[in-house]
C-alpha cells in the first residue's frame, strides 16, 4: 500500500513538473514568437499592400473622348509624371539614411504627403518600414499599431488562462506602450544587423482628439521618438493635415525637423496633368489645360479629378462651386440671426474678415503684376501663376480679434498653417469660392449687418445682466435697510422698557 503512495506522489510530482516546464517553455517561446514575427522584413507590408493594390486602367486610344472612355476610379500615381523636391528627403528618411532625428510632415489635405511615403515604401519594398493610421478613437488606433507592427497584446497568449488581472484592463494607453516597448527590442535587434534605424510612420495624427487623451497619446509617441532618435534604432515619421499637433509637439521638442508640404506651382501642375491625360489618351488642348489648372489650383488630388475628366473645364467648375457651397455651408451669413445662433455667427464673421483680406491681398497681387507687366519687369506670365496670399499667424488674431478661431478654420481646410506660422487659403478652389462672394456687391453690407447684429445682442444681453444687476442690488439695500430699521426699532423697545422699570 505505502508503495502505491509513493508512486501516485512521484507520479503527480511529474505531472506538475511536466506542466510547469511546458509552461515555461512556452512562455520562453511565445515571448521569442513575438520580437521574430514583427514586421520590418523586406517584402508585404498591409498599408503598402492596400495602397499599390489598384487596377491601373489600360491605356485608351487616342482621340477617345466619349463619357464612358475613361475610368474615373483609376489610381495613376503622379509621381510617374512628376518627381517632386521633396521626394528625395523622403526617400532618404524612408530608407533609414536620416538618423538622430524623427520628423513631421506638415501640408494640406490632398498635397501627395501619403503618396511620397508609399513611393518611397515602394521602391525598397517596405524594407524595415511600418506604417499606421491614427483614429480619435484610442481603441482603434491601439488595433491599428497592433496590426502594424503584428503585435496581439498579449491577446492570443494562452496564458491567460492562469492570469488574475485581464492585460487590456489598464487601458489603450498602456497597451500603446507595451507595443512601443516591444518594438524597441524589435529595433535594438534589427537595426543593428541592418546596420540603419527602422521607420515607423504614423499617418494622420490630426484625427487624434486634440484633447487631454489625444495629446497624451502624441506625447506618448513624442517621448518614444525622442529617446530612438538619440539612439539612432528607430525613426519615426508623423503626418499631419493639421497645424495643432506641431503646435503640441513642438513644446518639448528637441530633435524634431518638420518637412512643409505644398502645392504644386503653376509649372509642375501643367505638366503632371497634361502627362496624366496623355498617359490616358485623352485630347490635350494645352490652353484648355491652362486655364482648367488655373482654377483649382495645384492640389494634386484637383488635378487628378480634372485630368481624368473629358471636360476639363466643366469639371474645373463644378469643383470650384462644390467648394463654395461647401464654403457657405460651413461660415455662411445670416443677417437677421436670433441669438441661439450669434456665437456661429461671430465665428462665420470672423472667417470672413480673414478670407477678405486674403482676397485683398489677392487684388494687390495683381495690381503688382500689371504695373511690372507695364514696365517690362515681371517674369510671370498670368495672374494663375501667383502664390496664394499669406498672412503671418500674429497678424491673422488681429484681423479675426479672436485667437481661439483659427484652429477650427484649419480643421475644417479653410486656411493652412506651415511651420514657419505663415497662413493662407487652405487651396486655390477656396480663394476663388472666397473671392466670388467678397466681389458681390451686397457683400459688405451683409458683413457689417451680421456685426451690427451680433452686437446688438450682446448689448441686450449686458443690458439684461446690468438689470438684473440693479434689481438685485437694490433689493438687497431695501432688505438691508428693513433689517436695519428693525434693529433700531428692537434697540429702542428694550431701551424703552428698561427705562420704565427704573423708574418704577
Amino acid at each position: 500500500m505505502g508503495e502505491y503512495l509513493i508512486l501516485s506522489k512521484y507520479i503527480s510530482l511529474s505531472y506538475v513538473q511536466t506542466v510547469f516546464l511546458g509552461g515555461v517553455g512556452y512562455l520562453k517561446w511565445y515571448k521569442w514568437n513575438v520580437l521574430h514575427k514583427a514586421p520590418f522584413q523586406p517584402g508585404y507590408d498591409p498599408a503598402l499592400e492596400v495602397a499599390t493594390c489598384h487596377n491601373k486602367s489600360s491605356v485608351l486610344e487616342e482621340g477617345g473622348d466619349g463619357p464612358d472612355d475613361v475610368d474615373i476610379n483609376s489610381d495613376i500615381p503622379w509621381t510617374q509624371h512628376l518627381r517632386r523636391k521633396e521626394q528625395d528627403r523622403i526617400d532618404k528618411i524612408v530608407q533609414g539614411a536620416e538618423p538622430g532625428h524623427y520628423f513631421v510632415l506638415l501640408g494640406p489635405k490632398g498635397s501627395g504627403k501619403g503618396t511620397m511615403i508609399f513611393d518611397s515604401m515602394a521602391a525598397i519594398q517596405a524594407d524595415g518600414v511600418a506604417m499606421c493610421d491614427a483614429h480619435p478613437d484610442l481603441e482603434v488606433f491601439r488595433l491599428r499599431l497592433g496590426k502594424a507592427l503584428n503585435y496581439e497584446y498579449n491577446e492570443d497568449s494562452q496564458t491567460g488562462l492562469f492570469q488574475r488581472r485581464d492585460p487590456r484592463e489598464g487601458g489603450p494607453a498602456l497597451d500603446i506602450e507595451r507595443a512601443l516597448n516591444k518594438l524597441e527590442k524589435v529595433a535594438l535587434k534589427v537595426a543593428g544587423e541592418k546596420g540603419r534605424p527602422l521607420v515607423l510612420i504614423i499617418n494622420n495624427v490630426h484625427y487624434l482628439k486634440n484633447d487631454d487623451d489625444g495629446r497624451n497619446v502624441l506625447l506618448q509617441l513624442q517621448q518614444k521618438a525622442e529617446s530612438w532618435a538619440a539612439s539612432g534604432i528607430l525613426t519615426l515619421v508623423f503626418s499631419t493635415d493639421d497645424f495643432w499637433p506641431f503646435y503640441v509637439m513642438r513644446k518639448s521638442a528637441s530633435r524634431m525637423h518638420v518637412l512643409s508640404i505644398y502645392d504644386l506651382n503653376m509649372k509642375e501642375a501643367l505638366h503632371a496633368c497634361t502627362r496624366m491625360r496623355i498617359d490616358l489618351g485623352l485630347k490635350v488642348k494645352s490652353q484648355v489645360v491652362q486655364d482648367a489648372v488655373s482654377i483649382v489650383g495645384g492640389r494634386l488630388s484637383y488635378l487628378n479629378k480634372i485630368s481624368k475628366s473629358r471636360d476639363m473645364l466643366d469639371m474645373a467648375s463644378q469643383l470650384l462651386s462644390i467648394e463654395k457651397a461647401w464654403l457657405l455651408s460651413q461660415i455662411g451669413l445670416i443677417t437677421d440671426c436670433d441669438d441661439d445662433v450669434m456665437d456661429e455667427q461671430k465665428w462665420s464673421s470672423c472667417s470672413w474678415l480673414l478670407l477678405q483680406e486674403f482676397v485683398k491681398l489677392r487684388q494687390e497681387q495683381e495690381r503688382e503684376l500689371e504695373e511690372a507687366r507695364r514696365a517690362g519687369t515681371s517674369e510671370i506670365q498670368s495672374e494663375a501663376e501667383l502664390p496664394l496670399p499669406v498672412i503671418p499667424y500674429w497678424k491673422c488674431r488681429q484681423i479675426m480679434t479672436r485667437a481661439d478661431f483659427l484652429e477650427d478654420l484649419d480643421r475644417k481646410n479653410i486656411i493652412a498653417i506651415d511651420v514657419n506660422h505663415d497662413v493662407r487659403p487652405d487651396s486655390m478652389l477656396i480663394l476663388h469660392a472666397a473671392r466670388q462672394m467678397v466681389e458681390q456687391e451686397e457683400f459688405e453690407d451683409t458683413l457689417n449687418n451680421v456685426r451690427d447684429r451680433i452686437d446688438e445682442i450682446e448689448s441686450l444681453h449686458r443690458t439684461r445682466e446690468l438689470t438684473v444687476s440693479i434689481v438685485l442690488l437694490t433689493s438687497s439695500f431695501l432688505l438691508a435697510d428693513k433689517l436695519a430699521s428693525s434693529r433700531t426699532l428692537t434697540r429702542v423697545t428694550k431701551l424703552t422698557l428698561r427705562w420704565i422699570k427704573q423708574a418704577k
